[in-house]
């Protein structure tokens, strides 16, 4: 099993340069723990700083080596030429394989504030996803309809084929995963019993389509302590007031032995990397996170 990291991107900081470093430096912590792959998010018109995928992973990959990068992107918020030529030159950058993670995006006000009416997202992600996959087949690409586009083509091409990792979570939305992505990728909010559902459902989505994703991906947001005493010293405000509006079922916390042990769970129900997001604000405790997730990865190949 492959555990990464998706790399916090909304940072509450004084100095806003502060929130960039604490992105490059655990960037560089997980490189020294040996995590599988390196990703950021992408959010928009944020009341707090949220930094910018495209211009903080490419920061980060100086940090990275040949391991797999990537970051997210909410397709129907993005003109489908600049998405495609920005992640195209981030695979030049990177050393290895560039993944991109992508979803339909949420919320009608975050919509709004882009001048993108919501009702359109199913469509806008589907043209988006074709538009940007030619383009990186070196096509040139006319398209009529929710953008016009004429005689559209990039430069440079990507290097290695873009990996497409499809966010979902209802069950139509699994199914476009199966059907367009190269993998589903498990959404952070479901509990595991949610997430053992949600497997069973793309599995029958992918024989229904014939394909035979070569990962499945899924993000747990996570604390590791050093022990169980600390792990659930630092959790108890978090569990309090609840984070992020996700049920408790869905995180994961505790020392090495526990992490490990719910991320073999996952591992049973056919996942094969676990995408982690620190839960904890503190750079701290999310440095040393990311360095005990060098041991859960010990206790996992074992």
């Amino acid at each position: 099993m492959k555990v990464s990291i998706s790399v916090t991107s909304a940072h509450r900081v004084d100095d806003v340069r502060v929130g960039a470093r604490y992105m490059i430096e655990r960037a560089a912590a997980a490189r020294d723990a040996g995590l599988d792959a390196l990703y950021v998010g992408d959010h928009h018109t944020t009341p707090a700083p949220y930094y910018q995928n495209t211009a903080m992973i490419a920061r980060m990959l100086a940090e990275w080596d040949a391991r797999t990068a990537g970051a997210l992107y909410l397709l129907p918020l993005w003109n489908p030429v600049l998405a495609a030529e920005q992640i195209a030159t981030l695979a030049c950058i990177a050393e290895g394989p560039f993944v991109m993670q992508c979803g339909i995006g949420r919320g009608a006000r975050d919509f709004a504030r882009m001048g993108i009416d919501i009702r359109e997202r199913p469509s806008r992600f589907e043209q988006a996803l074709d538009v940007m996959r030619r383009l990186w087949a070196g096509e040139h690409v006319d398209l009529d309809g929710r953008w016009q586009l004429k005689d559209a083509y990039i430069s440079p091409l990507p290097p290695e084929p873009i990996e497409v990792h499809i966010g979902a979570s209802v069950d139509a939305a699994i199914d476009r995963a199966a059907r367009l992505g190269d993998a589903w990728l498990g959404d952070p909010s479901m509990t595991f019993e949610e997430a053992g559902v949600r497997m069973e459902k793309y599995r029958d989505a992918c024989v229904r389509h014939g394909v035979q994703p070569k990962t499945i991906p899924i993000r747990r947001d996570i604390f590791i302590g050093a022990d169980m005493a600390e792990a659930s010293k630092v959790m108890a405000p978090y569990l309090e007031r609840g984070y992020r509006g996700f049920d408790a079922a869905a995180l994961v916390w505790g020392d090495v032995d526990r992490v490990a042990a719910r991320f073999a769970e996952l591992g049973e129900m056919g996942f094969t990397e676990i995408v982690v997001r620190n839960i904890s604000a503190d750079q701290e405790q999310c440095l040393a996170t990311i360095a005990r997730l060098a041991q859960v990865k010990e206790r996992l190949a074992r």
